[in-house]
């Protein structure tokens, strides 16, 4: 089975997504930019096992797109071994990229 790198592209705020501020209920504070990632952070992925301290909800998001690539599938939208993903958290959603390792491509 291949190895997978992921990498943090952007992260986007409510701003970014909405032209304004989000209030969260039931806080009623301001819903920020996601604070579980950073941009240019890297996990590598070897089987299907989640990387320790990559977010759950993001994971769940990614798995599809992981296993694609993991067991040798491509997409015709993107270059060879790479595709393009993101959470689907609506407020405050992360981009990333996702390549099969060299070395270990079917």
């Amino acid at each position: 089975m291949s190895k997978i790198k992921i990498t943090v592209i952007k992260k986007f705020s409510p701003m970014d997504v909405f032209g304004h501020e989000i209030i969260d209920p039931p806080s009623g504070q301001v819903s920020r930019i996601c604070s579980e990632f950073e941009q240019g952070q890297e996990y590598i992925v070897e089987g299907l096992q989640c990387p320790e301290g990559f977010c759950r909800w993001a994971w769940h998001d990614l798995y599809k797109d992981l296993l694609v690539l993991l067991f040798g599938g491509e997409h015709s939208w993107t270059e060879s071994g790479v595709m393009y993903t993101s959470c689907t958290d609506g407020k405050r959603p992360v981009c990333f990229k996702l390549e099969r390792i060299r070395g270990f491509n079917f």
